[in-house]
């Protein structure tokens, strides 16, 4: 079973995401060293849950067992979770999952006062991209006394009607202790109700955006026994089959030109179960003929993958037609020909240089070409003193 819904994790950094995630899909998604090591997420987490609902008593519950109850639950759903970093030096990675989600958990403290720096520039990231289906998740409510958890919900609903001012009483606000594992089948209960499955364009032209990938083999392996290198991501639209060829753009870098790569699909997986065929939501891994020293560490995220003669457009330049955030924590940025800047498009990340503006409009020279289609959504992050700032949305035009 393929998950059907993507939702991201948002929220000021130590606000509890990756516990949270835990909680829901018993799966700790900081696993890499530097992550264990410093105690934050640093790369975009994955992990998937299945959402049950109890024939007698009507709840919902990510275990099969009801909790109220006893009785055993019929699956509802699976739920594709992505963890994305809370720390503002890392807000360029929680952009690029903002691109494949379909809704979103936004977590805040109750130990906190509301809001922090960064829960401002997360909402702005949802804002951006246009994600409305949303739930708030109140953490580490056990760490507070009753005032304190309904004087943070207070700030909650004030923060939501500055940022939804038509819909912020619609949202709901669930309070937990996801460490001991309280409450946590209300969050299932609103993700079912709040965070419906959208229609997919399953016959579209092929668009998988790459989030992740890496090399299988182990140190030593024999040539003859290599396998071919893994590629993840969300399939945005269309359908993947076991053994169809796809084209990754903007490819693999040879001679200082990228060379759009031909792969074959040898496997598609989703959290460890083999599908014959993929189709739009959720996160899978796909096996391929690649060779793995380009796939490893990482090397292809921000790729593209499409059907032969339907990809995305490879640029090196791009016009950008831009909106400037109204930010209560900065002054009126100006964007100026010959600064640097960085841009989100989907899943990858490129700096350029700033060549020229003109009526809410810039073009922008890029270090590292970018595949992607007139339309797409851009975040654009600009120096700030000593610090990269989320300044600017808009799209490729």
């Amino acid at each position: 079973m393929q998950a059907e819904v993507n939702i991201g994790l948002f929220g000021h950094v130590d606000h509890g995401k990756t516990t949270l995630t835990k909680a829901m899909s018993g799966k700790w998604t900081d696993t890499h060293s530097e992550e264990i090591k410093r105690g934050i997420s640093i790369r975009l987490g994955y992990a998937d849950a299945n959402i049950y609902k109890c024939g007698k008593c009507g709840d919902c519950s990510f275990e099969e067992k009801c909790g109220k109850c006893g009785e055993k639950g019929t699956i509802q759903r699976k739920i594709s979770f992505i963890d994305a970093p809370g720390h503002e030096t890392l807000m360029t990675t929680a952009i690029s999952a903002s691109s494949i989600i379909d809704g979103a958990l936004f977590l805040i403290a109750a130990n906190e006062n509301c809001p922090q720096p960064q829960t401002k520039e997360h909402l702005m990231v949802l804002q951006t991209l246009g994600i409305k289906n949303l739930v708030v998740v109140q953490t580490k409510i056990d760490l507070v006394s009753k005032e304190k958890a309904l004087e943070n919900y207070k700030q909650i609903k004030n923060l939501l009607k500055e940022f939804y001012p038509e819909t912020y009483e619609k949202i709901p606000v669930v309070p937990v202790c996801a460490f001991r594992g309280l409450n946590i089948n209300s969050v299932a209960g609103a993700i079912q109700e709040y965070i419906p499955t959208p229609e997919r364009e399953k016959n579209a032209p092929l668009r998988v955006y790459i989030t992740r990938s890496f090399d299988i083999n182990r140190p030593g392996t024999k040539i003859n026994e290599l396998k071919g290198g893994v590629i993840g991501g969300s399939i945005v639209k269309g359908t993947l089959k076991n053994g169809d060829t796809a084209v990754l753009v903007p490819g693999i870098l040879k001679g200082g030109k990228y060379i759009p790569a031909e792969i074959k699909v040898n496997e598609i997986m989703a959290e460890g179960e083999k599908l014959k065929e993929a189709h739009p939501g959720g996160l899978v891994a796909i096996k391929t003929n690649f060779d793995p020293s380009a796939t490893k560490s990482d090397g292809l995220t921000g790729s593209v993958l499409g059907n032969k003669n339907d990809v995305p457009e490879c640029r090196s330049e791009v016009s950008v037609k831009y909106s400037i955030f109204k930010r209560s924590d900065l002054e009126k940025v100006y964007l100026k020909e010959g600064d640097p800047i960085v841009l989100n498009v989907h899943t990858a990340t490129t700096v350029g240089v700033i060549t020229k503006i003109k009526k809410g409009t810039i073009n922008v020279r890029l270090k590292k070409i970018i595949a992607a289609d007139k339309g797409s959504k851009v975040a654009l992050s600009a120096r700030v003193g000593q610090r990269w700032r989320l300044v600017a949305w808009g799209e490729i035009i």
